[in-house]
């Protein structure tokens, strides 16, 4: 019999979004399995700042991380190449500032890796970051979004090695290397474990300089973890140094290669390392069949997801209704003072979903409830604007005619104006309706779920099923929820 914690919940297992964190992750939740505790995956979370935002905030209890991104991102320091004083700073700083532990680490370092082709490399003479920073003007990149923007990634060898290319591109994780594979792009970063750089034979050219800092994997934990359930840090303390470089490059090759899937890698890494019984099972997960097979297979998921997608919709949407219907009212008798105000709504519309999300997660924190402040934010503008422009554009004639009958102000809006504005306030929803759908697979980022879920994992792990299987059903979600919709939309006309 499964044992609970203190306070009977499962141990939440988050991963980032990319392979080997996803194999890491699974390793951890079946290990915990294994030993009694019950788990809950959310995996997919966005880059460090969310991930160990979660942690910090106990939304999550444990993920895989990298002591240099630790160092770097989440402590603030300068590279430095020491991997002890590296750990001990990381431990140290998250130990005390924010109640998080580090446990030793994994056993392998996976470093940042530069890669251009091996047919780029021998035409240009690279071998080292030094040459790239040679020829930098000339090439494309294509680099991961996270390797853009911080200070151990493209900023910081800018400044080292005086890099300067000519396009920088932003690429998921799983599209790089196809992209650099087609000529799409001529450098690209990766990660020294990453089983796809010898599928595609590329060249990685080494850090002459030593920039990068050591990136020893571990397992970080929540404080509320420690504190309820000192099991589940044992279990997780049996990982560490069990995994060498070899091991974890040949786990990725699995992923990245073979297309084997991440429950059974994680099952079969743990079976040899000794850590499950002979008789443990792995998770069932679809071999690599087709799309319609594969969604057939994964059907109580998809729909537990779809669910989850119509909950988040439905509750944002109601929401906004009660408060953009009669907000658009009241402006719609100050039109000078509500146009002002409804362009202001509107500028919610001009932020990226991800970074909308990304703002909330210090204040709300990860999970449903700010999925549902976004995609309330992002439902107002429709509907606000189509209640104001139906009211005030309500037609004069039968505006005129009410109040020559001696109708009042109130009378007029409740008897002519909001029943002739009532088709165009309705079309307001259902375009609020169809964005929600959209907008809501990116609740997966933040681990919310919904059908975003399997359309992140699947850009994560390369997975064309695994996106089709999130975007298929969110895209006839779309036009089921907009044909009824419109059902009311015609009984109103």
């Amino acid at each position: 019999m499964a044992l609970v914690g203190p306070h009977d919940r499962p141990v939440v297992v988050a991963s980032k979004p990319f392979g080997e964190s996803y194999i890491l992750a699974e390793m951890f939740a079946q290990l915990l399995e294994a030993r009694g505790l019950r788990v809950d995956r959310r995996v997919g979370l966005g880059a460090t700042a969310v991930a160990y935002g979660a942690l910090r905030t106990g939304a999550i209890d444990v993920y895989p991380e990298y002591t240099g991104t630790g160092l770097l991102v989440i402590v603030g320091d300068p590279p430095q190449s020491d991997p002890r004083a590296v750990f001990a700073r990381v431990f140290t700083v998250c130990r005390d500032r924010d109640g998080t532990r580090w446990l030793p680490p994994l056993g392998f370092e996976n470093t940042y890796a530069v890669a251009v082709r091996r047919a780029t490399a021998d035409s240009l003479h690279l071998a080292t970051l030094s040459d790239l920073a040679r020829v930098g003007g000339r090439l494309r990149a294509g680099f991961t979004a996270d390797f853009i923007g911080r200070a151990d990634g493209l900023p910081g060898l800018a400044q080292h090695y005086g890099l300067h290319l000519r396009d920088v591109h932003a690429l998921a994780p799983a599209v790089k290397y196809q992209a650099l594979a087609a000529g799409a792009v001529d450098v690209i970063d990766g990660y020294s474990t990453d089983g796809l750089i010898a599928r595609y034979d590329l060249t990685v050219l080494s850090d002459d300089r030593h920039f990068f800092p050591p990136y020893e994997a571990a397992a970080v934990v929540s404080a509320a973890l420690q504190r309820d359930d000192p099991r589940a840090v044992a279990a997780l303390t049996e990982l560490s140094g069990l995994i060498d470089v070899g091991r974890m490059r040949d786990l990725n090759r699995r992923l990245e290669v073979d297309g084997a899937p991440v429950a059974t890698i994680a099952h079969d890494a743990l079976t040899a390392l000794g850590l499950l019984g002979a008789d443990a099972t792995a998770r069932t997960t679809p071999a690599r069949e087709g799309v319609l097979a594969y969604i057939a297979a994964e059907r109580g998921r998809l729909v537990a997801l779809t669910v989850r997608h119509l909950f988040l919709v439905a509750v944002s949407l109601a929401a906004a209704m009660l408060v953009a219907v009669p907000a658009g009212l009241l402006l719609a008798s100050a039109p000078r003072r509500g146009e002002l105000a409804i362009r202001a709504v509107g500028l919610v519309q001009t932020i990226p979903g991800i970074a909308l999300l990304a703002f909330m997660l210090p204040i709300i924190g990860i999970g449903i409830w700010p999925a549902l402040v976004a995609l309330f934010l992002y439902s107002l503008y429709p509907i606000l604007r189509n209640t104001y422009t139906g009211v005030r554009d309500a037609d004069p004639g039968a505006v005129d005619a009410a109040q020559a009958l001696g109708m009042t102000p109130g009378q007029v809006l409740g008897y002519v104006r909001l029943p002739l504005a009532a088709p165009v306030i309705m079309a307001g929803i259902r375009t609020a309706a169809v964005i929600d759908v959209g907008t809501a697979t990116l609740a997966a980022f933040i681990g919310a779920g919904g059908l975003g879920e399997p359309i992140v994992a699947g850009l994560a792990l390369s997975d064309t099923r695994m996106i089709l299987s999130g975007a298929i059903p969110a895209a006839l979600l779309a036009l089921v929820v907009d044909a009824l919709l419109a059902l009311v939309e015609r009984r109103l006309r």
